[in-house]
């Protein structure tokens, strides 16, 4: 039996037959119906993980919420423009920004602080302060959902569990957060 059949099984029709041996026309539009929601059911549940290998947008999902980043080295299911809360479980909003640009260095504990006596004003008015110590201009970033890793473990191979704040990546902050005080975390991405 196979897997198309496991879900297509559960569905069961009173076919109902008339004298001449025919199906009835109703029952068979709901036998039709029917089956149908079953096998939508089943193509949809089959959506890639963010991570997951792909070489085009549909191998990452059938409803077309997420891409295939086919630059990255066997391809990489994720979504662009991405929240702190609107990745899929099991995955974490990542902001990148070019690292030719990240070359004024700032304080991100002082930086733009109000009020505070030790606060300070590196970055320009159209930059933010990363935790790894620079300003970035903010309309460069580019957000994308990366797959959660403790560990190299977690990655698929070619690929490494780096932590936010190197190479431009940044955790993406929530509303009550700013770039500076977000904290890290850890993600999947192609090795060095």
């Amino acid at each position: 039996m196979g897997p198309l059949d496991r879900v297509l099984r559960p569905v069961q029709c009173q076919t109902g037959v008339d004298g001449m041996g025919k199906m009835k026309s109703k029952m068979w539009i709901c036998c039709l119906a029917m089956s149908l929601a079953g096998l939508f059911a089943f193509v949809s549940g089959c959506d890639s993980e963010i991570g997951d290998s792909c070489s085009a947008n549909v191998d990452c999902s059938s409803n077309g919420d997420r891409l295939c980043d086919s630059s990255q080295p066997g391809g990489y299911c994720t979504v662009e423009g991405c929240s702190a809360t609107s990745c899929p479980e099991g995955s974490v909003c990542v902001a990148f920004f070019p690292t030719s640009t990240l070359v004024t260095p700032c304080d991100p504990a002082t930086e733009d602080r109000l009020g505070a006596a030790d606060a300070t004003d590196d970055c320009a008015f159209h930059e933010v302060c990363l935790t790894s110590g620079f300003c970035a201009t903010a309309s460069l970033e580019r957000r994308y959902c990366m797959k959660w890793c403790a560990g190299d473990g977690d990655c698929r191979d070619q690929y490494e569990c780096r932590a936010t704040g190197e190479h431009g990546s940044q955790k993406v902050p929530r509303s009550t957060q700013d770039f500076s005080t977000v904290g890290e975390t850890r993600f999947c991405v192609v090795g060095e």
